[in-house]
């Protein structure tokens, strides 16, 4: 009786560690392709990402760079302070995007341009998203209002 019990843990045990293995691998499967890591401008320069990479660019907006295309297309570039990327997109900008600003973009990287998805903007005078403020600190431009 005592082996029967023995042998049915440890089927429990086996039973559970394949369940549990199968719901971690069908977890990572369905948000492959779910996530965006941000990136800097100098951290594109200094790592490229693939073509078919999405990912998420942030920084300020250069001062000067804003042209607007036709219809609803913008570029601009956006700048960490050490390096600048050329960004394109088509759609409206939020009302609180513009020039010297920071901003973060969701797309990819399309020869030397980022083709953005949707573009966000800060949302009042004392917020920066904390990806763009470590960037930006990480370069020496950007202070918060702790000074530091």
């Amino acid at each position: 009786m005592a082996g029967f019990r023995k042998k049915q843990r440890i089927q429990l045990i086996v039973v559970g560690a394949v369940f549990l293995i199968a719901a971690t691998s069908l977890v990572g499967y369905a948000l492959r392709d779910g996530i965006e890591f941000f990136r800097s401008p100098s951290q594109v320069v200094e790592e490229r990402p693939n073509a078919s990479e999405k990912f998420r660019l942030g920084g300020l907006v250069e001062e000067g760079s804003l042209l607007r295309g036709d219809g609803e297309t913008v570029s601009f570039r956006v700048t960490d302070g050490g390096e600048a990327i050329d960004v394109t997109f088509s759609g409206i900008l939020p009302d609180l995007f513009r020039e010297g600003q920071g901003m973060i973009a969701t797309g990819t990287l399309q020869g030397d341009v980022f083709v953005a998805t949707e573009v966000l903007a800060k949302h009042d005078e004392s917020y920066m998203p904390k990806e763009v403020a470590d960037a930006l600190k990480e370069q020496g431009v950007f202070r918060g209002e702790d000074g530091s």
